[in-house]
């Protein structure tokens, strides 16, 4: 179980303190202790600070079905929670109304994670939400947001940028994705360096081309991970050759 001092939050709604105590049943030590070093929650580390009540993802997002009748209002008081499993359990409940919602409830979806993002501060609460919620929601409309978040000092604002570009690669929407990773060539975190490799080896297994013109075009500049991220379903002989800059004829 979590240290007493932190089994609440104060100001939850009845519904949202039942969410709350139902991972709280689920917490195991052990677990949570190798989880806070997976996620880096060190002095000095990308999640420092973050705390863990060592709970699987397939129980949280069983959980999260158990309660998916919270609120707007509940799942940004539970994003409050010292606990990484507790404030993704809230986003995944808010991912859900999302997929099932109209125009406004996906707004305030929206709205409700922007205003809340502080609170998503490790790489697995981004990855779920980038995809699945400010991704998709951007596709037909103005995306401002993503080019405001990419110059963010926040490391989590940044990913949520790339990751957010996941939906508009699955739509065969590739400019902006590819303008982005451009912008980001530089960024010195590790982080951002897999990040957009991933979305560049999602982006080639749906154009070859376009990923093999981009990694040309930017060779020099690229983060050697990001490369090898971006090349990794590409054949051992070809991934030797592109690591050494060494690409097919157009």
């Amino acid at each position: 179980m979590p240290p007493a001092a932190h089994l609440c939050l104060p100001d939850l709604s009845r519904e949202a303190r039942e969410a709350e105590q139902a991972l709280f049943a689920k917490a195991n030590p052990a677990k949570a202790a190798t989880a806070a070093r997976y996620f880096q929650s060190g002095p000095g580390q990308y999640g420092e600070g973050d705390q863990f009540l060592g709970i699987r993802v397939p129980d949280i997002r069983e959980t999260a079905r158990q309660f998916n009748t919270l609120t707007l209002g509940d799942c940004a008081a539970l994003l409050q929670s010292p606990y990484n499993e507790v404030r993704l359990l809230a986003l995944d409940i808010l991912t859900r109304r999302f997929a099932k919602g109209k125009a406004d409830v996906q707004t305030a979806v929206v709205d409700c994670v922007l205003q809340h993002r502080d609170r998503i501060n490790n790489w697995n609460l981004v990855d779920g939400v980038g995809p699945y919620i400010t991704g998709p929601y951007l596709l037909q409309r103005d995306r401002s947001v993503i080019w405001e978040l990419a110059k963010s000092p926040v490391l989590w604002d940044r990913r949520l940028a790339v990751l957010s570009t996941f939906a508009f690669i699955r739509a065969g929407d590739f400019d902006d994705a590819l303008k982005l990773y451009a912008q980001l060539l530089s960024d010195p975190h590790e982080l951002m360096h897999k990040a957009c490799g991933w979305m560049l080896r999602e982006l080639g297994k749906r154009d070859t081309a376009r990923l093999l013109a981009f990694l040309e075009t930017h060779y020099a500049d690229l983060p050697r991970t990001t490369l090898r991220y971006a090349i990794e379903k590409f054949t051992p002989q070809q991934r030797s050759a592109l690591l050494k800059g060494d690409f097919p004829m157009h």
